[in-house]
């Protein structure tokens, strides 16, 4: 377990998946807003593509007295999830899970994200992460740009 004074952080488990799933239908429109359309919010449990994702990721839960109130998935080098519970924004816990994330992946981390997230950018690149190309996607059929960031 990894101990801090923000939160505990903590591997997975498949007792987690109901509040994981809340935590990311929670953030998800706000990930959305002002960068796609706010009907490609699918909840994650009817997301297939996603779902399979997550499956394939390494999870890590941050809680707050035994509460989990964020997670972080990684595969290989790659970051694909990155979510905290709206009602626990703004207290260094994204920050506190990208670094943890970090000291797993090591060098080479890289992730997407939504262009217009600046919240979510700005936190990347405030981990030393650089935008190495943007590119026009799809979030559920509706279109976006998406940015690729690395980190050396």
């Amino acid at each position: 377990m990894h101990d801090t004074t923000l939160g505990q952080i903590r591997p997975y488990t498949a007792a987690d998946w109901a509040v994981v799933s809340q935590i990311h239908d929670a953030a998800r429109p706000d990930e959305l807003r002002g960068a796609c359309d706010p009907r490609a919010f699918i909840p994650l449990a009817d997301d297939q593509a996603s779902l399979s994702d997550f499956e394939q990721s390494q999870k890590f839960v941050i809680s707050i007295d035994d509460h989990v109130v964020g997670f972080v998935g990684i595969n290989g080098k790659y970051l694909g999830w990155l979510y905290i519970a709206p009602s626990h924004y703004g207290r260094g816990l994204g920050r506190q899970l990208l670094n943890f994330a970090l000291e797993q992946i090591g060098a080479g981390a890289w992730t997407i994200a939504l262009a217009e997230n600046r919240r979510a950018v700005e936190l990347y690149q405030r981990a030393g992460f650089a935008i190495s190309k943007t590119f026009e996607s799809d979030n559920a059929g509706y279109p976006c740009t998406c940015a690729r960031l690395e980190r050396a």
